[in-house]
């Protein structure tokens, strides 16, 4: 093992994300004001940790259809082509490049592809865990972070209020919560 960085209970194999007990989630500034937070309810992803850590893989897939904002004019004005232009592009990607230490944690270099649009990231990771869950089988967790510009993928709707704020901000906070379970032919 080359890594710097000793995780507890280690455990080398692939792993699926369980959606039951993960959270993707985006945070956009409403109005200038308040921080407004929705969560994607259907995604799917594979975590391949390799004996050498810096070795290990992510990819993941979303659904980009399968969040609520409480209120249908606004969930089909998000889902139009003004923004996540779901007909269209019904899926956001992501693919991990790299893995690298920062500190106690690491940044995961990875490719997200969203309304057809594929650009560089990068996000700041903390390993939570492996252990044994309830069922007995064999689980992980992972935290994870970034801020994504929407005008990098061709997000470019906007209103401006009369004080010169923006409706909402290009700015995007991405946060991830992942628990994901080994696979039992790993």
């Amino acid at each position: 093992m080359t890594t710097a960085i000793r995780i507890p209970g280690y455990v080398a194999g692939t792993w699926d994300i369980d959606p039951i007990h993960s959270d993707v989630s985006f945070v956009v500034r409403h109005l200038g004001l308040a921080r407004y937070r929705r969560s994607f309810e259907r995604f799917s992803g594979v975590i391949v940790t390799a004996e050498d850590p810096f070795a290990s893989t992510f990819t993941a897939e979303i659904d980009t259809a399968s969040f609520d904002t409480g209120l249908e004019s606004f969930n089909r004005h998000l889902l139009s082509p003004d923004f996540f232009n779901v007909d269209a592009h019904p899926t956001a990607t992501l693919t991990s490049t790299a893995l690298r230490p920062n500190g106690d944690n690491y940044l995961l270099d990875a490719e997200l592809t969203l309304l057809g649009t594929t650009r560089q990231i990068t996000l700041d990771v903390e390993a939570l865990g492996f252990g044994v869950g309830i069922d007995g089988a064999q689980k992980t967790a992972f935290s994870a972070s970034t801020t994504l510009s929407r005008a990098d993928f061709g997000l470019t709707y906007q209103s401006t209020l009369t004080n010169g704020n923006f409706v909402i901000s290009d700015d995007v906070r991405v946060l991830v919560e992942i628990e994901a379970v080994l696979r039992k032919d790993a």
